[in-house]
């Protein structure tokens, strides 16, 4: 992409969960930075190769990359596939979860093994994938994607806001393991964001019980300049901590 300020140019990126939305918005932003940047989507080719081509439109550098977080061999595969189409990966943005909501006592094993799966699972199987190359880099940035009702709580969110939290302590841990490695690890914690819901998903029930001290909902892109910032060469004093761009929802 073109631009005056290319603080990324020259460094890969991996964004999970990039197909639309907060993710979608990220990956623009960082290939906007001139970033290349895989755009992964968990089973939709459509919007991960639509994202690519919305990147490759504006000049920048972009590969849609369908696999499941949670599938060991997907991920690797995908981190393989970074390396041979752009050489290298200097950052991993795990962004992708789900967000379901289902009261405890009609919550299965099942249910909170699928969201637990995609969010800490996968944040772990993307972090092992990439950590060659991203300890290689000199520069790596991991930030993981966290959210409101991790700090807040909320109804009917037991899993959601279990793995959410889990997040938080993957950031300081891995923070403490790659110091050394010259890799920072902090995590972006969105409030209230207008996103595309499908047909069948409500509204979060926890929006309706949260309000913005600034009077309005964040949008994908907010999120994304605070990612963008994380990774670039301003926030190398930057590692372990969550941040949250909330309108001043919750003050952390």
């Amino acid at each position: 992409m073109k631009n005056g300020n290319q603080e990324l140019a020259g460094r890969v990126a991996i964004v999970t969960g990039a197909g639309r939305n907060i993710g979608r918005a990220i990956a623009l932003s960082l290939a906007d930075a001139g970033a290349a940047v895989i755009v992964n989507a968990r089973s939709n080719r459509m919007e991960a190769d639509a994202v690519a081509r919305e990147i490759e439109a504006q000049g920048g550098r972009a590969l849609g990359v369908v696999a499941d977080v949670a599938d060991a061999v997907a991920v690797e595969k995908m981190a393989a596939a970074a390396v041979d189409k752009f050489g290298r990966i200097d950052i991993l943005v795990n962004n992708a979860a789900l967000r379901k909501e289902k009261s405890l006592d009609q919550m299965t094993f099942a249910d909170w093994r699928e969201i637990m799966a995609v969010t800490l699972d996968g944040a772990f199987l993307c972090v092992k994938a990439c950590l060659p190359q991203l300890k290689s880099s000199g520069v790596g940035a991991i930030v993981n994607i966290g959210g409101l009702s991790g700090h807040t709580g909320a109804k009917r969110r037991a899993h959601v806001i279990t793995a959410k939290a889990g997040i938080v302590g993957l950031t300081r841990a891995l923070a403490h393991d790659l110091a050394e490695d010259h890799v920072t690890v902090n995590c972006i914690s969105p409030g209230l964001i207008d996103t595309t819901r499908k047909a069948d998903t409500p509204e979060p029930q926890h929006h309706q019980t949260h309000a913005t001290i600034v009077g309005r909902h964040g949008m994908p892109e907010e999120i994304a300049a605070a990612v963008r910032f994380l990774c670039g060469p301003g926030a190398r004093y930057i590692t372990g901590q969550t941040i949250h761009v909330n309108g001043g929802t919750f003050l952390g």
